[in-house]
């Protein structure tokens, strides 16, 4: 069966390319790590492939505001192939800096595929400094709203452990509607918690976001943006702890790649 194509989209900046290209080798699929420059000329076009990645790394050197200038890109030079690609249902993820494009590019929490006023952002860290470290998330508790829908995160372990580096992750939403719209839609997809599965608190919320929000997705469920690494734990080699401790091979971020590469392959996307 052919490997569905991903696209690694990078810019100036961009620095977990080659990670996120890996994890996609070993979920099955065919990454290709192209320019954005390439789609905004037209050598290239998104509907060229079946999964978009937008990595993580500071695009721009975080010029205006993390993920602002790469956000406007897409949204301003390639607005009809990134709606459409949205709108089709193909699988797309955002990390790190990738989450604060599409936030910021209106395709999170994309309530009408490319949010024409911003919903949301991804602001400084209540710390005020740049967070290095490990954190323990998991999906939203039974009772506070609809079932989580997105795709990535199908059959995940509970509680999950994923490294964050970061300056600006602090999830803010517009306003109570756009919070209430996101719990009653499924769409917050994962939050930060501590060892034992509960509310988190600095530093197992290592940037304060609002609901201790790691990670959301689209209404649809195909859209889904997370500031908390997978790439860097798909091996148990990748884990802090891997010489003291008992692991599967796999690390707890293969499984959202995984899920995509088996969505296309599944759906025909």
């Amino acid at each position: 069966m052919k490997k569905p194509k991903v696209l690694i989209l990078r810019t100036a900046g961009t620095n977990c390319d080659m990670e996120t290209a890996q994890a996609f080798s070993l979920a099955g699929g065919e990454p290709q790590r192209v320019h954005i420059n390439r789609f905004i000329e037209g050598e290239a076009k998104l509907n060229d492939f079946s999964i978009l990645a937008i990595p993580g790394g500071f695009s721009y050197g975080d010029d205006i505001a993390s993920g602002k200038v790469l956000a406007n890109e897409l949204r301003y030079k390639l607005y009809e192939q990134i709606r459409a690609f949205a709108a089709s249902g193909k699988p797309v993820i955002g990390i790190c800096n990738g989450f604060q494009v599409l936030v910021k590019s209106g395709l999170l929490p994309g309530f009408e595929t490319i949010d024409q006023e911003l919903e949301a952002t991804l602001s400084f860290n209540d710390s005020a400094k740049f967070e290095d470290r490990w954190v323990y998330l998991k999906s939203p508790v039974a009772g506070r709203g609809s079932r989580v829908k997105c795709l990535w995160t199908k059959g995940i372990k509970k509680i999950i452990y994923l490294p964050v580096a970061h300056g600006e992750g602090k999830f803010i939403p517009k306003d109570k509607e756009v919070m209430d719209r996101l719990k009653k839609n499924g769409q917050i997809v994962l939050q930060y918690v501590d060892k034992k599965g509960t509310k988190a608190v600095y530093p197992f919320n290592p940037n304060g976001s609002v609901e201790n929000i790691a990670g959301i997705c689209n209404p649809a469920g195909n859209v889904f943006g997370l500031m908390p690494h997978p790439e860097r734990h798909v091996t148990k080699y990748n884990h802090p702890q891997w010489t003291r401790k008992k692991l599967p091979e796999a690390g707890d971020g293969l499984a959202i790649f995984v899920n995509a590469v088996n969505y296309v392959l599944e759906t025909g996307k």
